[in-house]
């Protein structure tokens, strides 16, 4: 028997300016899992294996867009379709092939939707100078993303999940401050740049992609 109805009735509303005060996202999720099934758990555990971002491999892609579960299954997609268009915006601000570092999942060397609404709109928030204001407005993606996910979702497990994924974005903005933006943004630029020999890029202060 699933404990959901007591377990949501238990968490509180999120925002993306919610405070934590004296609890932590650690803390919250463990409440969450102490009264999950083991199944659940297994799902759980997936979902938050995609917090680390060594994982996030076309291997990683293929067993969640084929996944049991449908929220974890559409979440990935559109995952997968935002980090693809940050890809490919680094590639051209660096005058790399568009496609190179892509990750690819069919045997016709396509990713998953690569004409999706989510490209088009990554695109446009990319071309943003202020670094926080870009990652933001990625994150606010995401977290209207999970919206539309769970409108019709009440007391099920979807709801958990998405509670999990907004109560990360959340502890990820925590602590962050101008500096901290600027150190994701080499951070992101540097993942794609890892094999690009001879020549170092480095954000400029105004946050654009520099070459020296």
């Amino acid at each position: 028997m699933t404990n959901y109805y007591y377990i949501i009735a238990s968490l509180p509303a999120l925002s993306r300016d919610w405070k934590f005060g004296d609890r932590t996202a650690e803390g919250l999720i463990g409440e969450i899992k102490s009264l999950s099934t083991r199944k659940d758990l297994e799902t759980i555990g997936f979902v938050e294996s995609g917090f680390n971002d060594d994982n996030l491999n076309a291997d990683f892609y293929r067993k969640a867009l084929t996944h049991r579960s449908p929220f974890i299954r559409e979440y990935y997609a559109f995952d997968l379709d935002v980090r693809n268009a940050k890809v490919r915006f680094l590639n051209k601000a660096l005058g790399r092939d568009m496609e190179r570092d892509v990750i690819t999942l069919g045997e016709d060397g396509q990713d998953a939707s690569p004409d999706s609404a989510e490209a088009a709109r990554i695109g446009t928030i990319l071309q943003d100078s202020d670094i926080l204001a870009r990652e933001r407005a990625i994150d606010a993606l995401y977290w209207d993303r999970l919206d539309e996910m769970t409108v019709q979702h009440y007391f099920d497990l979807d709801v958990i999940l998405a509670f999990i994924l907004k109560l990360h974005i959340i502890d990820r903005w925590h602590l962050l401050d101008e500096q901290t933006g600027r150190e994701m943004f080499r951070k992101l630029v540097e993942e794609v740049t890892a094999t690009f020999k001879g020549v170092e890029y480095n954000p400029s202060p105004d946050g654009r992609a520099g070459k020296r």
